[in-house]
């Protein structure tokens, strides 16, 4: 399990992410998750809203990559790992604190990302290598 920095988790609050799926058939899927933060040291967390696209792709297989980019500073970080979605419990009572704290839909469910490897997105000769502890 991959191991996010202060300055990555700082990055993730201040930058808006994206999500990256695939689903059964190898069909990729792309889209911002406005509510998608750190949880801990190694997985971030998101709202899931809609229950479309991403969220089936999810369910499926769970394989997921998150990007955050900031075109003004050509800097970024991509994560990659597995989504487990909850509908109750602890995870999904974080998220329902999350909608109520911002005033955002009530969730379907919270997503856990496990981040297994981080990426540089940065501008440059280090665009898209692994990062290394």
């Amino acid at each position: 399990m991959a191991t996010l920095t202060d300055e990555m988790k700082q990055y993730v609050s201040d930058n808006l992410g994206y999500l990256a799926t695939v689903d059964e058939n190898g069909e990729p899927d792309l889209g911002p998750k406005m509510s998608l933060r750190v949880l801990d040291d190694h997985r971030l967390i998101y709202n899931e809203m809609t229950g479309k696209v991403i969220f089936s792709d999810i369910k499926a297989n769970g394989k997921i990559l998150a990007a955050f980019a900031n075109k003004a500073n050509l800097r970024g970080y991509r994560f990659g790992g597995h989504a487990t979605p909850y509908m109750e419990g602890d995870y999904f009572d974080n998220a329902v604190a999350f909608s109520k704290a911002n005033n955002l839909p009530a969730p379907i469910a919270a997503v856990v990302i496990d981040i297994d490897t981080i990426w540089t997105l940065d501008a440059g000769p280090k665009a898209g290598e692994l990062y290394h502890e």
